[in-house]
């Protein structure tokens, strides 16, 4: 399922990792955005990263699943690639 995940993250060396990490997932479309398409084992893996490796009560990560339905639906002004199939390769 296509998954748009935004971030707060308060402290730089915490939000560099992050968008590393997050990378290995998905399109970074916008900063602190990432699209991907998530299966629910990466959606654990990701969940576990934000737990163990964030500051909870500093940062924040927000993660929305998006039905295909609605994701004909997104609207883009400007620039911007149409995500609706994401091809990557977790090593």
């Amino acid at each position: 399922m296509i998954t748009l995940i935004t971030y707060d993250i308060t402290d730089p060396k915490r939000l560099r990792k992050l968008h590393s990490f997050l990378k290995d997932f998905g399109i970074n479309t916008q900063k602190s955005v990432f699209e991907c398409e998530l299966e629910d084992d990466a959606m654990k893996k990701i969940r576990g990263y934000c737990r163990e490796k964030l500051d909870l009560d500093e940062d924040s990560v927000r993660i929305y699943r998006i039905c295909a339905s609605c994701i004909r639906k997104v609207e883009i002004s400007g620039q911007g690639i149409r995500v609706t199939n994401i091809d990557y390769m977790v090593i």
